[in-house]
């Protein structure tokens, strides 16, 4: 069964062997019943892709199997400007021909959908289209945005390649058979911000070589353009009507209608345009726009940089600078930084210079850059403060390239030799946290239970992790009192005490006002007071002023010498009331009336209570008691006036003091 299988096996290969063998034949003899190929006719254009055929004869008498026609493309240069369009060519050669006894100026039809390789020409200023012959010329473009050709009357697929038959196409920056990675997408929305002096603005810049530009503007906005060549000719266009025009041997093609406008141009852009919109009427216009920008800054790789060593072994590196493709010119490394598309390439190293030097024996070990003889390396020196203390800052450092010998000698060399590693960044951002500032709590009540008062408010400076500090500036520091009003109307006698919001909130403000906050300027900062010296009546408080100033790099607070800080030192003493001492009258001197009330009427209206002497004693002799007189005065013209003007404030306790404290004579 074995010796079967293996016969059968045998038997199938052979007759593979035959039949193949069979085939080729017949492909030989297929070929040879033709001719050799001719040589290739003349190309049907000059320029703009053409078509050239080849012939060949059948031997046979019979008929041959293929072709005796082959054709390729030709003469894929582009055409001058003005050489025009090539199927128009062929319409305008019939001018001269009467058409039904009359002659026309003949335009082209293009982009038939039904059969795009025949002549078909319109008279101008009429609706007649006639077909004038039944195929174009060889190399006709089929359609205007295809490079597609007629051949024969037929229609050929042609690639990017300029290839017949092939399917290769362009990428969106226009590389044939690219990938997309020499330009980027740019797409916006612009929106007008209208003013009585602006009657135009600029939409967007559009660069020289863009491609695929489309701009739909809506609303009662007028499109214009602007343009600039490579040579630096400015020019406007304005767009006033319906069609096809050639700005700066670009094509553009625009359509405008009564609520919108739209703006095509298939590029590449022959300039630099500017797309500016004309403001009509006022109501607001938008415009969108998407185009294909080309990268035109691109990394270029160098030679090898001169060997390090003459003799006995060194290195060479390459770099990579940034070449600007319009200019052909190489520009600062900033340009190709910018799109982020663009990797710098990295340095490649290489030995060279091998051979042993002469004054040696005749030998050097050719030894590796390790650590008996490293690389080039970059150094940097320690940041600089920061340039801002918060809110975001820089700080610089200097970076070197140096060279370790095998001593361990450290010295600086040129920059070249370390690009095979990236250079350290010499600036970076610092204190990137936001300033302090102030935060204001919630107001106080109101000082008064009716009519016109006053109401108080702690405002802090709080840093960006929410802690009570300083450094935030005096100058815009949020009031901490305000004018209130209570709208119950003040019909009934005012209380002798204040009201029990008052005196707290007065103190906390006191305290806020006569705060002072340490800055980057030296400044008087005031310590808190003392408590008063007395647990009754009147005694003083002290408090210790010092000159101090923040340091920005540290954030630390240091003292200095008094005389550094400018303007009036904060008063360190100070007189302070703390009530009446049990069993003793209440008694008041004048500066012990000044104490208690004068700190107060800074916070009082226009009309206030004010005391005014006193009366005269209630005894001749033998003691008698003396009242505080209280008037409601004019602040600013200090005239009396009528009490009812003063209701709103409270009125002043009544004052007493003892006289006549002499004994009475006897009687």
């Amino acid at each position: 069964m074995e010796g079967c299988r293996w016969a059968t096996a045998g038997t199938l290969l052979l007759a593979s062997l035959l039949l193949s063998s069979r085939t080729a034949r017949s492909e030989e003899d297929r070929d040879s019943l033709w001719d050799a190929w001719g040589s290739w006719s003349e190309c049907s254009r000059t320029c703009g892709g053409g078509a050239s055929y080849s012939l060949r004869r059948c031997l046979s008498s019979k008929t041959c199997e293929g072709r005796n026609i082959r054709y390729r493309t030709c003469s894929n240069v582009d055409c001058p400007p003005e050489a025009g369009d090539f199927r128009a060519q062929q319409c305008s050669a019939h001018n001269d021909v009467k058409y039904q006894g009359q002659f026309y100026e003949w335009l082209p039809v293009s982009n038939d959908p039904d059969n795009p390789c025949s002549l078909k020409c319109q008279a101008r200023g009429a609706a007649l289209v006639v077909e004038l012959a039944p195929k174009v010329l060889d190399g006709t473009r089929c359609y205007t945005e295809s490079l597609d050709m007629c051949i024969s009357g037929l229609c050929q697929i042609v690639g990017c390649d300029r290839q017949l038959g092939s399917t290769v196409k362009e990428d969106n920056c226009g590389v044939c058979n690219g990938d997309g990675s020499t330009c980027r997408l740019v797409r916006g929305q612009y929106k007008s911000q209208l003013s009585a002096n602006k009657l135009d603005d600029t939409v967007v810049a559009i660069p020289y070589g863009s491609r695929q530009v489309r701009l739909v503007l809506k609303g009662p906005g007028h499109l214009y353009l602007e343009t600039k060549t490579l040579q630096g000719v400015k020019s406007e266009n304005s767009l006033s009507s319906t069609g096809s025009f050639l700005v700066e041997n670009s094509s553009i093609d625009f359509q405008k209608f009564p609520d919108k406008e739209i703006l095509r141009i298939s590029g590449p852009l022959t300039a630099d345009f500017t797309i500016k919109i004309r403001y009509a009427g006022a109501a607001d216009s938008s415009v969108q726009f998407i185009f294909y920008q080309p990268i035109i800054h691109r990394w270029r790789e160098t030679d090898f940089f001169p060997c390090s060593a003459s003799c006995g072994g060194g290195y060479q590196l390459t770099s990579a600078e940034c070449f600007d493709l319009r200019s052909n010119r190489v520009v600062a490394d900033q340009y190709c930084h910018y799109y982020p598309e663009n990797i710098k390439p990295k340095p490649k190293l290489q030995e060279c210079n091998l051979d042993p030097c002469p004054a040696s024996d005749g030998y050097k070990q050719i030894m590796p850059y390790d650590l008996y003889h490293p690389l080039p390396r970059w150094e940097s020196t320690p940041w600089t403060a920061c340039s801002s203390s918060c809110g975001g800052g820089i700080q610089s450092r200097s970076v070197s390239c140096v060279e370790e010998d095998i001593q361990g000698h450290i010295s600086p060399v040129e920059e070249w030799k370390c690009m095979y590693t990236p250079k350290m960044p010499v600036v970076q951002p610092c204190n990137i946290f936001d300033c302090p500032k102030w935060l204001a709590q919630e107001w106080s009540p109101c000082t008064v239970t009716c009519g016109q008062g006053l109401r108080y408010r702690v405002v802090l400076c709080i840093d960006h992790r929410g802690m009570h500090t300083g450094g935030c500036s005096p100058k815009t520091k949020p009031h901490i009192k305000e004018e209130c009003v209570v709208p119950t109307p003040c019909y009934k006698p005012k209380e002798k005490l204040p009201v029990e919001a008052k005196l707290p909130w007065y103190k906390q403000a006191q305290e806020l006002e006569e705060g002072a906050v340490v800055s980057e300027e030296p400044s008087f900062i005031p310590e808190a007071w003392s408590t008063c010296s007395v647990t009754c009546g009147v005694g003083s408080q002290v408090r210790l002023v010092k000159c101090q100033v923040l340091l920005s790099f540290s954030q630390s607070v240091a003292d200095l010498p008094i005389d550094e800080c400018e303007g009036p030192k904060p008063v360190s003493q100070r007189a302070c009331y703390s009530g009446p001492c049990s069993g003793e009258a209440t008694e008041y001197t004048p500066e012990e009336t000044e104490l208690l009330y004068g700190s107060l009427q800074e916070f009082d209206e226009l009309y206030d209570w004010e005391y005014e002497g006193f009366t005269q004693c209630s005894e001749s002799c033998g003691g008698g008691v003396q009242e505080a007189v209280v008037t409601c005065l004019n602040k600013q013209t200090r005239e009396t006036a009528d009490e009812m003007l003063c209701v709103t404030s409270r009125r002043p306790p009544q004052l007493l003091k003892a006289c006549s404290l002499d004994p009475c004579p006897p009687r």
